[in-house]
């Protein structure tokens, strides 16, 4: 196990520098009565669920990893974090409940990725600049079988500030990294590295072509305060692993590379993006697991853009755009970073395993957006809402069993559990768990 100083950098947090920015934090909106629990569907008027097979999901006791803020006041936050690092628990198959492993100290883990075996964790340490230089890092620890316990392996720089999303390519050996960025002097990127059989991360030079992406500032969206450059909130692997995909808030685009798996670089694919309406602030999306459809989340705009996908060109032909709040909300969308009572922003898109249901996040509305999803059309269908029970839900995920949906509520320091219903797709409950500041989760071995 290193030192503490090597795994709890004293490095400017994104907060801080916004914060001299002049970016306020203000208490969300508690949810209103608009949000309804969600309309009666009738499946035998629709195509939904029609490819697959019924059955009860059985979830498995499993290792749960938890990524959180821990310096500071947290992006869009109220008050100061009391989280320590990584928090660790063994989740109850029956009831979705978390008994308390450990908590590994690290700076700012807010976004969680494990290898195909489960043998390794990754995590962003969301950072800010270091003085003149970019503070952002990735770090790789070992998962214990017997515990579910972490050691720390090692850290290098993602030479960009504040990283806020991590990918593992689906075979292993490789490692993916969005850098938001925060200033015409940090911009946003994209960044590749190797692993090693250890799962130790190889360092990456920002000066590599093949593995280091920084898009000019000068195809930034038209959103002055928040599309200002270039800002990569997620890079992905598409189902069959053909190709890249990253997510940039403020262009308005899903950049699109190939892959070579032989030399581990990245080239801008034949349909280099695709693009969203203006001004959006796309933000995290999915694939269907068919690998025909896929589902962007607009942090700005409120809304899910559906797409039709062709796998052999990594292109995206646009097919729906979905609000994720009623046509009568009085939410308004927020002027910068800060999410002021009466505004609301999108945060997390999860779609369940069996591909019938697609999940969105909003902060400050503080409630999960339930769609059905189209099996023949790939479009969606509004299910209803699901209210939270806390404030600014940043980070969900469905166990790998589509039984829970667990959903950080950030401000509130609770893990809400809802269960997913197995006939219907909405969400029962939740069940609140206390944890501090939690932000993204990721389901390890089996306990």
């Amino acid at each position: 196990m290193t030192s503490e100083k090597e795994t709890r950098p004293l490095l400017t947090t994104r907060r801080q520098f916004l914060t001299l920015l002049g970016a306020a934090t203000t208490v969300a909106a508690a949810a209103p009565s608009a949000f309804a629990d969600g309309r009666d569907w009738d499946d035998d008027d629709h195509d939904y669920g029609h490819d697959h097979g019924g059955g009860k999901p059985t979830a498995i006791a499993r290792y749960v990893y938890v990524g959180t803020y821990t310096i500071d006041t947290p992006p869009g936050g109220s008050h100061t974090t009391s989280a320590l690092g990584i928090y660790v628990y063994e989740m109850n198959p029956h009831s979705g409940d978390l008994k308390y492993v450990e908590v590994v100290p690290c700076d700012n883990p807010s976004f969680l990725a494990l290898d195909p075996t489960k043998k390794f964790l990754y995590s962003v340490n969301e950072l800010g600049p270091s003085g003149n230089l970019p503070g952002g890092k990735v770090s790789a620890y070992a998962i214990n079988p017997l515990n579910g316990k972490l050691t720390f392996l090692n850290q290098v720089d993602t030479h960009g500030t504040y990283p806020c999303h991590v990918w593992v390519y689906p075979s292993g050996g490789y490692l993916f990294v969005a850098n938001y960025g925060g200033t015409p002097d940090f911009p946003g990127n994209f960044i590749l590295y190797t692993l090693n059989a250890d799962g130790s991360i190889n360092p990456t030079s920002p000066g590599d072509p093949g593995r280091f992406f920084q898009f000019p500032g000068n195809g930034t969206g038209p959103d002055p305060v928040r599309q200002e450059v270039s800002h990569g909130h997620m890079i992905l692997t598409d189902p069959h692993v053909k190709h890249l995909v990253g997510v940039d808030l403020g262009m308005d685009m899903v950049h699109a590379w190939d892959f070579d798996d032989k030399a581990g670089t990245l080239s801008l694919g034949t349909v280099p993006y695709a693009s969203v309406g203006a001004g959006a602030g796309p933000r995290h999306m999915v694939f269907h697991p068919g690998g025909k459809f896929a589902y962007v989340i607009d942090e700005l705009a409120s809304t899910v853009d559906a797409f039709t996908y062709d796998e052999v060109r990594a292109a995206f032909i646009w097919i729906q755009n979905h609000s994720t709040l009623p046509a009568n909300t009085t939410f308004t969308r927020p002027s910068g970073v800060a999410i002021p009572s009466g505004t609301s922003t999108c945060s997390e898109i999860r779609i369940h395993p069996t591909g019938k249901w697609l999940y969105g996040a909003n902060r400050g509305a503080n409630v999960i957006t339930m769609f059905a999803v189209n099996q023949k059309t790939g479009k969606l269908d509004l299910l209803g809402w699901a209210d939270t029970k806390g404030k600014i839900p940043r980070g969900m995920n469905v166990d790998p069993s589509g039984t829970f949906l667990y959903v950080g509520n950030q401000d509130t320091d609770t893990i809400a559990v809802f269960r997913i219903d197995e006939h219907s797709g909405k969400l029962k409950g939740p069940m609140l768990i206390n944890s501090p500041t939690p932000v993204d989760f990721e389901f390890g071995p089996p306990a």
